[in-house]
C-alpha cells in the first residue's frame, strides 16, 4: 500500500524512470532544465495511453462532446479578457540574507514573525506581484503590439472559439469540447518531480449548459472523473474529494470538486471539477464585441451558456500512476534462493507494453522464427516488446519492471519437441502473479486484446 509522506518511496519510483527510461530531466547533458522534463520510449507510451483513453471515453464514446486543438501561442487581448495578464501572478518576496526568491503564500511564520525556509534569515523584501506567463515576441519588431503569450491553460482556446464550434459540429446544449495539450506557467519552485513544472499538458472540458444545469452537472461530472481513474488502476480508495470552500473558490465559481491522490509526498490535487457559471463566455464576449449567446430553439430564448470544467494534469496523472503501480515483493525461486522483484503493476489498458515475447534460446533459429511470427501477429494490435537476451528469468524481471502485463515465451513444445497436442502453443505468463498457462497461437487475440483496450 502506498503510504502518503514516503520520501524514500519516490526516490526509489524516480531512480526507477530513470533506469527504465520512463523519465529524463531536460536537458541533462548540460546540467538539466529545472522544471522541465522528456519522456523516454517507456514514458512516451505510458503517456499517450493515458491520453488515448481519455479521449477516448471523453470524446469518442460521447455524442455530445467534440474535440478541438488549440494553438499554444495566444492573442494577449484572449487573455487580457480572461484575466490573466492582470490577475495570473503569485505575490513574491526575496530573502536579502540568502538572495532566495520565495512564494509569499510558502514562507513559514515563527515567534510572529516570516522566516526564510532556506537559511532562517528574517530580512525579507516587501512582496510584490511576479507574473507566471511565458511572454514571447511574433514577428521581427519589438513593439508593443507584436506581444503573445505561451498559452497558461488550454480552457480560453475553447472559449474563443464556442461560437465556430457550435456553429459547425451541429450541437445542442449542454454538450462540450475537449481539448489535449501543452500548457506554460513560470512556476517560481517547481517541485515534486513531474507534479509541478513550467512545462505540463492538460486534458480539459467545457461542458457548456444552461444555468439551471449546473450544478447537477457538476455532481455528475465529478462521478464520471472517478470512475475514470479507477478503470486505468487508481483506486477510490486512494482518492479524495474535497469540496473548495467559499472563501478559496475563484469568485465567479459558484461549485468546485478538488480530486486528490495519496501521493508519497502527500494528498495532492489530481484534477479540479469547477462550475465556472457564464464567467468565460461573458468576458469575451465584452471584450471582443462579438455575441457568444446561444439560441434555445425550443424555449426561443437567448442567453450565454455556463460551462462545468473537468480538468486534469496529464504529467500528475502519470506520476499517479507510477506511484500506484510501484510494488516491491520478495520472491523465492525454485532453488529457494529468494530476491527483491520490483514490479510496476499498471492496469493492463495504460501499461507502455501490453505484451513481451521471448525465444527461450536466441541460437534456436526455429525458436526465434517462431517468436517473430507471434510479434508480427499481435503488433498491428497492441504495443509488444521482442526480447532474446540473457536467461529468461531476467527477461521477465526487465518486463516487470516497465510494468508490461503479460509475457510470452516461444519454447520446444511451440515447436511440436514433446508432443503434437502442445504444437503452436506458448506459455502466457501474468506479471502480477507470475502464473504460467499454455495458451494456442491461435487464440492469443481473442485472450489479450479484451484485457488490454
Amino acid at each position: 500500500m502506498n503510504n502518503p509522506n514516503d520520501p524514500q518511496r519516490m526516490e526509489r519510483i524516480v531512480s526507477l524512470c530513470k533506469r527504465r527510461g520512463f523519465i529524463f530531466q531536460a536537458g541533462e547533458i548540460y546540467g538539466g532544465l529545472n522544471g522541465c522534463w522528456d519522456y523516454g520510449p517507456l514514458g512516451v507510451e505510458l503517456k499517450r495511453n493515458l491520453k488515448d483513453y481519455w479521449w477516448r471515453v471523453m470524446v469518442r464514446e460521447r455524442d455530445d462532446v467534440v474535440g478541438l486543438d488549440g494553438s499554444i501561442l495566444t492573442h494577449p487581448a484572449v487573455l487580457k479578457a480572461s484575466g490573466h495578464v492582470d490577475t495570473f501572478s503569485d505575490p513574491m518576496v526575496d530573502c536579502r540574507t540568502c538572495k532566495a526568491r520565495l512564494r509569499e503564500d510558502q514562507v513559514p511564520e515563527k515567534n510572529g514573525a516570516k522566516q526564510c525556509p532556506n537559511c532562517g534569515g528574517k530580512e525579507l523584501t516587501e512582496a510584490r506581484p511576479f507574473n507566471l506567463m511565458f511572454q514571447t515576441q511574433m514577428g521581427a519588431s519589438a513593439e508593443p503590439e507584436s506581444v503573445a503569450y505561451l498559452r497558461p491553460e488550454t480552457a480560453q482556446s475553447i472559449f474563443v472559439q464556442f461560437k465556430n464550434v457550435l456553429d459547425t459540429a451541429r450541437k445542442k446544449i449542454p454538450f462540450g469540447i475537449a481539448q489535449i495539450g501543452k500548457a506554460f506557467r513560470n512556476e517560481i519552485n517547481p517541485r515534486n518531480y513531474i507534479f509541478r513544472s513550467r512545462e505540463f499538458e492538460q486534458m480539459e472540458l467545457e461542458y457548456f449548459c444552461a444555468p439551471e444545469q449546473g450544478m447537477q452537472l457538476l455532481d455528475y461530472w465529478l462521478e464520471e472523473r472517478l470512475r475514470f481513474y479507477e478503470n486505468i488502476g487508481i483506486p477510490r480508495t486512494k482518492l479524495h474529494v474535497l469540496m473548495v470552500p467559499d472563501a478559496d473558490r475563484a469568485f465567479y465559481s459558484k461549485g468546485t470538486y478538488d480530486i486528490e491522490y495519496e501521493f508519497p509526498f502527500g494528498v495532492q490535487e489530481l484534477e479540479g471539477v469547477a462550475y465556472r457559471t457564464n464567467y468565460d463566455l461573458t468576458q469575451h464576449q465584452n471584450a471582443s464585441g462579438k455575441s457568444l449567446e446561444y439560441f434555445d430553439e425550443e424555449t426561443k430564448a437567448k442567453f450565454v451558456p455556463h460551462v462545468v470544467e473537468p480538468s486534469a494534469g496529464v504529467d500528475r496523472t502519470v506520476l499517479a500512476l507510477l506511484c500506484e503501480a510501484y510494488d516491491e515483493e520478495t520472491v523465492t525461486d525454485e532453488k529457494g534462493k529468494s530476491e527483491t522483484r520490483i514490479v510496476l503493476r499498471f492496469h493492463p489498458r495504460v501499461a507502455p507494453f501490453k505484451v513481451g515475447v521471448f525465444p527461450l534460446l536466441k541460437n534456436k533459429p526455429e525458436l526465434v522464427a517462431k517468436a517473430r511470427e507471434v510479434q508480427a501477429l499481435l503488433r498491428p494490435h497492441m504495443m509488444v516488446f521482442y526480447d532474446e537476451g540473457g536467461a529468461i528469468g531476467r527477461r521477465y524481471r526487465r518486463q516487470d519492471e516497465a510494468g508490461t502485463p503479460f509475457g510470452l515465451t516461444v519454447d520446444f513444445e511451440t515447436l511440436g519437441e514433446k508432443g503434437e497436442e502442445l504444437r503452436d502453443t506458448v506459455t502466457l505468463r501474468h506479471r502480477d502473479s507470475m502464473e504460467q498457462e499454455r495458451i494456442a497461437i491461435a487464440d492469443l487475440l481473442a485472450t489479450l486484446l479484451p484485457q488490454v483496450q
